[in-house]
């Protein structure tokens, strides 16, 4: 029942006048801030706020917040009842969110009477509760521990089963290569008779005679030796020197003695190369086995995925493809201990200084070389000119003078004299070397174009990658661009795969890959990851293998087909500036360049760098400059040769060979 001309409700019988839950707080809350009131003042129209609250409103308004009456600050006073209220109020609800214990160690401490009996009987209740919670945590601790120990025996037996699989093939390849190592020793001896019968000594008799340890005691005996085996010798030496009326013997003695140490000395060189070839494969063990391994398991679950289970098949027959393979691996990766120049020559002339060379490529038939950068202009050089002629000064057969600095070179892989460039305008031009002059120039990109390459199946396709984030295919049959794929970020590099000219890789600065099939360029065909910035090149090993650059200082191998990272290669520099990338499809070697003017080799199959070269410290004249600012910015290897060409921001360009 309400009365409504007081304003006051009535308690109901049910609530027992008790107030309602939350009542008591509102009551008490400030009516800006909604809390509990901190530090109660009181206006002089009767209503309470936390001082902070009232004093910022009235800095802003001159009334009060509940009922807008005239207010300053000079009418607010303390309200010492309610600030006491608050302060029993907070200690109440302190209480309430304290735990039992909290609560029964505070009734102690404030002299709650408690008898010795119930002190007992609380004493004993807590020492059991303490055991069994001690237990408890034991329990746990115990299952903790026992989960442990199965998740290791159970890595371990997985472990060791896998070191036991390894041991096996290990077992069987060792097996495989002692048989393959007999045969060769059988097929020596072999071709060691039919040269003895066609030398006419079918018997092997000088061999053995020669063999015995005695025999070479006996001067007589090996007096006798000389002078037999002395008669073509001498015979030859008497013939071409027709003045002499006498054969010098012990001249020819001398001679037949070198050339008995010949096979010695040869010997001797044979055995400290083997010994390098060892040290080799001991400096990068490591990453040798885990290749080795990689092969072999792969082979072992390809055939499993095939359901083959007689694999002694393969076995009997001899290596299998992964030892074959790793073979390979072993013995082109042991060949090769550095970098050996074979010739220089300056990209600069009499009337410009040295400058940036941004692309130099092989033509088709490796004959001719061209470079190109920031001079404005394509040189063609001879090859066997460059590296033949002795002199430091090399002339370029061709010479052609372009707009714009160029970007990027790519030889036509059916026409001879073609060769396409891209620009810092976005402009991508197609040349003819014989007549030195433009066949067709293609202006459709609106910034600067980054990479172009022509098609290695299709002569007439080229493919160009600008700034202006599009990706686009030329015909040089016709005067515009045949497909444009929009990909929203800038372009680096193109590349054809080199089977097919319906697929295209892109390296762009958003630190991805995108490959696309150019019969559906609305969308790639996958996207390879891994990258932590801008890609700055891409190359094909194969059709399935692609290797790809980045300023993360790091080049990537990839599985096109199966759109996996096969492996990771780190040992160079490279965090701002286009160094190069270049692969020998033949000997399976990357080469890139670096920031602190070096070359880097890198295998396939091992992640850390074959051999490296750094190129020289810089002329006298340029002394005062900053030698630490070079760095490579182009590398191109010579098809099926360890001949590579690598070229700085200093203009200067070298050919290097592998060699052991």
């Amino acid at each position: 029942m309400e009365d409504r001309s007081t304003g006051f409700t009535v308690p109901s019988v049910e609530h027992g006048g008790d107030p309602a839950p939350g009542a008591e707080e509102k009551e008490l809350s400030c009516p800006i801030c909604m809390q509990i009131m901190k530090d109660a003042f009181l206006t002089s129209c009767g209503h309470s706020f936390c001082y902070m609250c009232i004093v910022t409103h009235l800095q802003n308004k001159s009334d009060c917040p509940c009922c807008a009456q005239f207010l300053t600050p000079s009418q607010l006073f303390p309200n010492f009842l309610l600030n006491k209220l608050l302060k029993k109020t907070s200690a109440h609800q302190l209480s309430k969110l304290a735990s039992p214990v909290e609560q029964f160690r505070q009734s102690l401490e404030q002299g709650c009477q408690v008898s010795v009996k119930e002190l007992d009987s609380l004493v004993s209740l807590v020492a059991e509760k303490k055991r069994k919670l001690e237990q408890e945590e034991a329990e746990r601790n115990m299952q903790i521990l026992l989960d442990f120990l199965h998740c290791l025996r159970k890595q371990k037996v997985n472990e060791l089963n896998e070191v036991q699989s390894d041991l096996q093939y290990i077992k069987e390849d060792l097996n495989a290569v002692e048989r393959h190592r007999i045969e060769l020793y059988q097929a020596k001896e072999r071709c060691s008779v039919k040269l003895k019968m066609v030398s006419g000594d079918p018997l092997g008799i000088r061999s053995r005679t020669s063999s015995r340890p005695m025999d070479r005691n006996i001067p007589g005996l090996v007096s006798n030796s000389y002078n037999i085996r002395g008669i073509t010798s001498m015979n030859f030496q008497y013939k071409k020197d027709e003045g002499r009326a006498q054969v010098n013997i012990p001249r020819t003695q001398s001679k037949e003695a070198a050339a008995l140490n010949e096979p010695t000395s040869q010997h001797m060189s044979q055995s400290g190369l083997a010994v390098m070839r060892k040290k080799r494969v001991h400096a990068q063990f490591n990453e040798l086995q885990e290749f080795y391994l990689q092969k072999r398991r792969q082979l072992v679950d390809h055939l499993e995925k095939q359901g083959k289970k007689d694999k002694s098949i393969i076995r009997r027959e001899g290596y299998s493809s992964g030892l074959a393979e790793f073979q390979s691996v072993l013995s082109t990766f042991t060949r090769f201990s550095r970098l050996r120049v074979i010739a220089e020559l300056k990209h600069g002339d009499l009337f410009h200084s040295p400058n940036i060379v941004s692309s130099i490529e092989f033509d088709r038939d490796d004959e001719l070389f061209a470079t190109a950068g920031v001079s404005r202009r394509i040189k063609v050089f001879d090859f066997s000119s460059v590296v033949n002629e002795p002199t430091d000064v090399h002339c370029p057969v061709i010479e052609m003078t372009t707009r714009s600095k160029l970007s990027c070179l790519s030889w036509n892989k059916f026409t001879k004299n073609h060769i396409a460039s891209s620009d810092y305008e976005g402009i991508v031009t197609v040349w003819d070397v014989g007549t030195q002059q433009s066949i067709m120039e293609y202006e459709e990109h609106e910034k600067r174009a980054w990479s172009v390459d022509f098609s290695p199946t299709e002569p007439s396709m080229l493919v160009s990658g600008s700034d202006d984030c599009k990706v686009k295919i030329w015909c040089t049959r016709q005067e515009g661009s045949v497909i444009n794929i929009d990909m929203k970020t800038n372009i680096c590099c193109v590349k054809y795969n080199p089977e097919s000219s319906k697929y295209v890789a892109v390296g762009s600065a958003d630190h991805h890959i995108h490959y696309y099939d150019l019969r559906n360029p609305c969308h790639p065909l996958c996207v390879f990851s891994g990258h932590k910035k801008a890609v700055s090149y891409v190359k094909f090993l194969s059709s399935n293998e692609l290797a790809s650059a980045s300023t993360d200082s790091t080049l990537r191998l990839w599985d096109v087909k199966d759109n996996l990272l096969v492996r990771t290669f780190r040992g160079h520099t490279n965090e701002k500036n286009f160094v190069g990338l270049t692969v020998n499809v033949n000997d399976d070697f990357l080469s890139c360049g670096s920031e602190t003017n070096e070359v880097f080799v890198y295998h396939k199959a091992i992640t850390k760098p074959v051999t490296w070269h750094k190129f020289g410290s810089p002329d006298i004249e340029d002394i005062e400059e900053d030698a630490g600012s070079y760095f490579i910015s182009a590398v191109c290897w010579k098809v099926g040769s360890p001949t590579i060409l690598a070229a700085n921001s200093r203009g200067t360009i070298k050919v290097m060979a592998l060699t052991a």
